[in-house]
């Protein structure tokens, strides 16, 4: 047992929750085994939760784990859907689909990235074609693989970050971090050179239980950015797509667009800048789909302050000890950034998480498939 890890929010107890309300809501499980294992030695698998028809026409998607540490919010929202829907309302051309962590591996080790390092949502490419090249990066590299958590090398880090903030402002620092890169694995917001596990289960996935599908809602589940307790309602795509102006009156005002690319902007705290979206490889994958594909983006922590402790847990995994009381200490940090144990922000990001989801089901229901 990996004693630098926290014990009373894992995997494995997400998991055991997740497949419980499932099996109680009578839905059909798929689980696709990842190859290695948690720092309790613990199986790791995403789980997929079916309810309905697997030939409905309509379905509504759920994604949690996206980035894994995000995925404790995501798990608790998919559970206590499952607890409290009486799937006896469904009709039989309508189906939900919850994919329970896709990146399986992030939330058992409190990583916001995967296996590889990769940044999962930096990750959804075409590899076959060149992929961005976010030179500006390279300048602030240095930042992101100091060789000490405290002293002298860290202090001169935090420089060489604060000069390029005085110079450019924050927002204009973080376009360039949060893009995603493709040259440094050792960095934040690395996207990788191929398509990793999560790329290629997730595709799997959409592959195996959207065949019948002709109309879909997918929500991506987030934390990390936006104000504190407040959940965000996004979509975002590297283009408008056919079903958007359906998104858009479904939520009105409600709904953020966001187109991202190289000279994108957006001030909800989301990387405009950045390319690989899951929404977008949802749309690809399923070009037979009318698809609306939503991000839910429930706020936490000042952004300064949530990439501090990335910027510790980069360190950790860099070049710490993970059984020390230091790797616990950066854990329990990291867990706080992205999924505050605070009990009222808990249950405000879960009753408007159901909200959004009631209002999706309601109009797919009322849509022709």
């Amino acid at each position: 047992m990996s004693t630098g890890f926290p014990s009373h929010r894992n995997f494995t107890r997400q998991r055991e929750q997740f497949l419980a309300a499932a099996t109680a809501a009578n839905a059909r499980l798929y689980h696709y085994p990842h190859p290695l294992c948690g720092p309790f030695g613990e199986a790791l698998s995403t789980d997929v939760a079916l309810i309905g028809n697997p030939q409905a026409k309509r379905v509504l998607i759920a994604v949690s784990g996206t980035h894994g540490v995000e995925g404790f919010y995501g798990s608790d929202c998919q559970r206590q859907w499952l607890q409290t829907f009486n799937p006896q309302t469904l009709p039989d051309d309508v189906a939900v689909l919850m994919i329970h962590l896709i990146n399986p591996w992030g939330t058992a080790w409190i990583r916001r990235v995967n296996e590889d390092k990769i940044d999962l949502n930096r990750n959804y490419l075409d590899f076959s074609q060149a992929l961005p090249d976010n030179q500006a990066y390279d300048a602030l590299h240095a930042i992101y693989t100091c060789d000490q958590l405290r002293g002298p090398h860290r202090d001169q880090a935090d420089a060489l970050l604060n000069e390029r903030v005085q110079s450019q402002g924050w927002p204009a620092v973080m376009s360039i971090v949060e893009a995603g890169q493709y040259h440094h694995p050792d960095g934040l917001f690395y996207g990788g050179n191929r398509a990793c596990w999560s790329n290629r289960t997730l595709h799997r996935i959409l592959q195996e239980h959207l065949g019948a599908a002709s109309v879909a809602m997918c929500f991506d589940l987030h934390t990390g950015a936006g104000d504190y307790g407040h959940p965000m309602l996004l979509t975002i795509t590297q283009a408008a797509y056919p079903a958007l102006a359906d998104a858009q009156q479904l939520f009105g005002p409600w709904l953020f667009t966001l187109i991202t690319g190289a000279n994108s902007h957006s001030d909800t705290g989301v990387a405009a800048t950045a390319t690989g979206y899951a929404s977008q490889a949802i749309i690809n994958a399923l070009p037979h789909v009318r698809l609306m594909p939503f991000v839910i983006e429930c706020g936490t922590y000042p952004g300064e302050q949530i990439h501090n402790v990335l910027r510790d847990d980069q360190w950790l995994h860099l070049y710490g000890n993970l059984d020390s009381p230091q790797a616990h200490q950066i854990k329990q940090q990291l867990l706080e950034q992205f999924f505050p144990a605070d009990s009222d922000w808990q249950e405000l990001v879960w009753v408007r998480t159901r909200q959004i989801w009631d209002r999706a089901l309601g109009a797919l229901i009322k849509m022709q498939g």
